[in-house]
C-alpha cells in the first residue's frame, strides 16, 4: 500500500523561515563571528599583513600593560572625552525632547532636523565643518571678535580641541533625542495632573515623575552612548591632524589602534588593542547593568531587580 506522504506545514514554515534568515546568518558569520575569531588569533601572533603570522602567545598584551605609555595616554583622552561628552549629550537630548513633548505644531519636522546631525555627524565632511568653525579664523571666534573677545584656535591648541570635539558629539543628540521623546508620549499625562492637583512644582514633577518613568530609556541610551563614544574616531583624525595632534590631544584609543595596524603595520598589536577595548567596554556596561537595578523602574512598580 503506498502513501504520498506530505510535507509538514511546521517543517515548510522552518524552511522558510531559514530561508529569510540566510541574509542575516551570511552576514553575522562572515562579517562578525569569523572576524572576531580571527582577530582574537591574531592579537597573540606578529603581523604586518605581508608576512605570515608568528604566534607569540600573550606578549602583544603584556608589552601593552608593562611598556606602551602611548595606550596609557590614549586611555587618559578617550576617558576624558567620554567623561564630557556622554552626560552631555544625554542631558541635551532630554532636555529638547522635553521641548519638543509640548505639543507644538509641525512636530514631525522639528525632530527630522534634529535627527539630521546624528546622521551626518560622523562623516568626514562634516568633521572638515567642524575644523573650519573652530579654526583661528572660523566663524566662533569672529562672533567672539563682535563681543571684543580674541578667541584662540580651537582646533591648534591642545588644551581646547577635546572640547570642540566634545561639542560635535553633543551635536548628534537626534539618535538619544528620538528615542527619549518616545518615552515620554508613553507616560499618563493624568499623573502630572494629580500632581498639580496636589501643588507640586515642574522640578518636583520632573524627578518625581518624569525621571523615574522614563529611567528605562535613560538606561538604554546611556548604554548606547557609552558604546558608541568609546568609538570615537573621525573626529579625531580629522579635526586633529590624523596622528593624535596637537602633542597627542586627540590620541583617542580608537585612533591609535588604527595607527598601530595600518601606519605601522603591526597588526598583531592592533588586534590586541582591539580585544583590550572589548573588555573595557563590556566591564563598564556590566557595571551599569549592575547598578541599573537601583535607579531603573518599570511601568510595574518594580525596580531594576525585576
Amino acid at each position: 500500500m503506498s502513501a504520498i506522504r506530505r510535507k509538514s506545514p511546521l517543517g515548510l514554515q522552518n524552511r522558510t523561515a531559514y530561508l529569510f534568515l540566510t541574509p542575516w546568518l551570511i552576514g553575522f558569520f562572515g562579517l562578525t563571528l569569523i572576524p572576531m575569531v580571527a582577530s582574537l588569533y591574531l592579537s597573540l601572533t606578529k603581523y604586518n599583513l605581508l608576512n605570515a603570522p608568528r604566534w607569540l602567545g600573550l606578549d602583544n598584551y603584556s608589552e601593552i600593560f608593562r611598556a606602551d605609555d602611548a595606550f596609557r595616554h590614549s586611555l587618559v583622552i578617550t576617558f576624558q572625552y567620554v567623561l564630557y561628552a556622554v552626560p552631555l549629550r544625554l542631558i541635551f537630548a532630554l532636555l529638547v525632547a522635553m521641548a519638543l513633548n509640548k505639543g507644538i505644531r509641525g512636530l514631525g519636522i522639528y525632530r527630522t532636523v534634529y535627527y539630521v546631525p546624528s546622521l551626518l555627524g560622523g562623516s568626514v565632511a562634516i568633521a572638515i565643518v567642524w575644523r573650519k568653525i573652530f579654526d583661528g579664523e572660523g566663524i566662533v571666534n569672529r562672533g567672539l571678535e563682535w563681543f571684543g573677545i580674541h578667541g584662540p584656535s580651537w582646533i591648534s591648541h591642545p588644551s581646547y580641541i577635546i572640547y570642540t570635539i566634545v561639542t560635535l558629539s553633543v551635536w548628534q543628540f537626534g539618535s538619544a533625542m528620538v528615542i527619549f521623546l518616545a518615552g515620554l508620549k508613553q507616560i499618563p499625562q493624568d499623573l502630572y495632573e494629580a500632581a498639580q492637583v496636589d501643588g507640586a512644582s515642574k522640578l518636583r514633577q520632573f524627578w518625581r515623575i518624569t525621571l523615574p518613568l522614563l529611567s528605562p530609556v535613560l538606561f538604554f541610551n546611556l548604554v548606547m552612548t557609552i558604546i558608541n563614544s568609546f568609538q570615537v574616531f573621525t573626529p579625531g583624525f580629522v579635526i586633529g591632524d590624523g596622528r593624535g595632534g596637537p602633542i597627542n590631544a586627540t590620541l583617542f584609543y580608537t585612533l591609535y589602534l588604527y595607527l598601530k595596524g595600518f601606519s605601522f603595520f603591526d597588526m598583531g598589536y592592533a588586534a590586541a588593542l582591539a580585544w583590550i577595548m572589548v573588555a573595557i567596554i563590556g566591564c563598564l556596561t556590566a557595571v551599569v547593568f549592575l547598578t541599573s537595578r537601583y535607579w531603573v523602574f518599570y511601568g510595574d512598580g518594580k525596580d531594576g531587580r525585576g
